[in-house]
């Protein structure tokens, strides 16, 4: 089924909705899932929400071209909006994003319109528990111009079906990535990137909110983290991002920018690995 949106939805009513309804939640890789694909046409970017995402992020400021991680900005809160929905067997509160792929096609005007397309592609199990894969596409002239696929875990109790993944390019076999920046990390940083891109997660925002959920400090978003990364790293006109999600960074802290042949990797104290990626051109 496909549900055409009028607008995007507000991004805070949908978190307290999932959070309320996350203890009723069941999460299990063969539980079922909403199948709806939600479409959002027509939408324009807000150049001045635009800017600011790319200010806190690293990005230059005034370009035509979205930044390659802007449109999963977009698409957030209508993916949101599947995932706090009754249907989706996942708790909200709880839910690790584990990884992002992203596929841009071609650079994306910031003028332009697009038609944003949002759905639940699958349940897997996970060695921790149950993933989930979200897909959001963006078209421009009725084509695909940037699509994107992100896993978010719900951990839970396993009957072990699912060994711990493998790792395709072992980071030993490859060998260390140089350090080419250190970074110190603002306290507000959080506070900043959930301003300019509505993801106002308590845990990301102020250290006595994300201690309640667990956390010593507030933690920086996922996502910042890897826009921050290619912000640094650039990416082709046409290229494909892959980039997982390791451990929490901290805020305020002290991070570790690294790259090389097309890799990167964001590391903390005592060379814990936050953030791995790569860059890779898409062959067309």
């Amino acid at each position: 089924m496909t549900v055409v949106l009028t607008h995007s939805p507000a991004l805070t009513p949908l978190l307290v909705r999932g959070a309320l309804r996350s203890p009723f939640k069941r999460p299990s890789p063969d539980a079922d899932f909403p199948r709806t694909r939600l479409v959002l046409p027509g939408l324009r970017v807000d150049l001045t929400r635009l800017a600011a995402y790319e200010r806190v992020c690293g990005f230059p400021t005034g370009d035509d071209a979205l930044p390659i991680t802007f449109p999963h900005v977009l698409g957030f809160p209508p993916a949101m909006l599947l995932m706090s929905d009754r249907g989706f067997p996942l708790p909200l509160l709880g839910l690790v994003h584990t990884s992002i792929e992203i596929t841009r096609h071609h650079p994306l005007p910031a003028t332009d319109a697009y038609e944003l397309t949002v759905y639940v592609e699958g349940l897997a199990p996970h060695h921790r528990g149950t993933e989930a894969a979200v897909v959001t596409e963006a078209r421009t002239g009725g084509t695909v111009a940037w699509e994107s696929r992100s896993t978010y875990l719900a951990r839970h109790r396993t009957d072990d079906r699912a060994a711990p993944p493998s790792d395709p390019h072992p980071r030993a076999a490859l060998g260390p990535l140089p350090a080419l920046a250190e970074w110190h990390l603002a306290g507000d940083v959080g506070r900043r990137y959930g301003a300019a891109s509505g993801d106002r997660n308590p845990i990301h925002l102020h250290p006595l909110t994300a201690r309640l959920l667990g956390f010593p400090r507030a933690i920086a978003h996922g996502m910042w983290t890897v826009a921050r990364c290619l912000a640094e790293h650039g990416t082709p006109p046409a290229a494909f991002v892959r980039a997982e999600f390791r451990a929490p960074v901290l805020l305020p802290g002290t991070v570790t920018y690294a790259a090389g042949g097309g890799r990167f990797e964001l590391r903390g104290h005592e060379g814990r690995v936050h953030v791995t990626g790569e860059v890779r051109p898409l062959l067309t």
